[in-house]
């Protein structure tokens, strides 16, 4: 399973989450995590941090970040077996920002694991884009920017749509 960062785990700010004081889980969203672990999934993340690449913040903050990320999850009872990040803005023209498969194929190199119909996880977009052209099964949840992205996802073919990441999960562990 991958999930987004920013909107999903934990809340997103305009500013950018730039150090690991910013970064705050939505409630319930540690336990939706822990309970994936305990019900056998692997998770991952695919994060776009644009953030690092308009000089916001540095890699090692990021790295700081997602330490504090980790270490939540953890105390919680959860993991992440990868976190994956894009650095770029949109003009440098990357394969690994979202909407393109970069990330994904990462984290399959990563796990070893095909990805194809695995659930990913997201509030934007460019997340259920990504999942769809890598072949995952795209779930958006209506938290960060789920609720303004909600039309635009049911069109492109997103069937599956959560009021947050803990609802996804309940939902997950009963049908998959």
């Amino acid at each position: 399973m991958i999930l987004d960062r920013d909107g999903v785990i934990n809340e997103d700010s305009a500013d950018y989450i730039c150090r690991a004081a910013d970064w705050r889980p939505f409630p319930g969203s540690l336990r939706a995590l822990a309970r994936l672990n305990s019900s056998g999934w692997t998770v991952a993340v695919a994060t776009n941090q644009s953030g690092v690449g308009r000089g916001f913040l540095s890699l090692a903050e990021l790295q700081r970040i997602h330490q504090k990320m980790c270490d939540t999850i953890a105390a919680a009872g959860g993991h992440l077996s990868a976190v994956v990040y894009c650095p770029h803005v949109s003009s440098d023209g990357c394969q690994c920002r979202k909407p393109n498969i970069g990330m994904l194929d990462e984290i399959s190199h990563r796990l070893r694991a095909d990805l194809a119909s695995a659930p990913f996880v997201g509030d934007t977009l460019s997340d259920m884009q990504a999942a769809q052209r890598y072949g995952c099964a795209p779930i958006l949840v209506r938290t960060g920017h789920g609720r303004a992205t909600e039309a635009a996802a049911r069109v492109s073919g997103v069937q599956q749509v959560f009021d947050d990441l803990e609802e996804a999960v309940d939902w997950l562990v009963q049908h998959c």
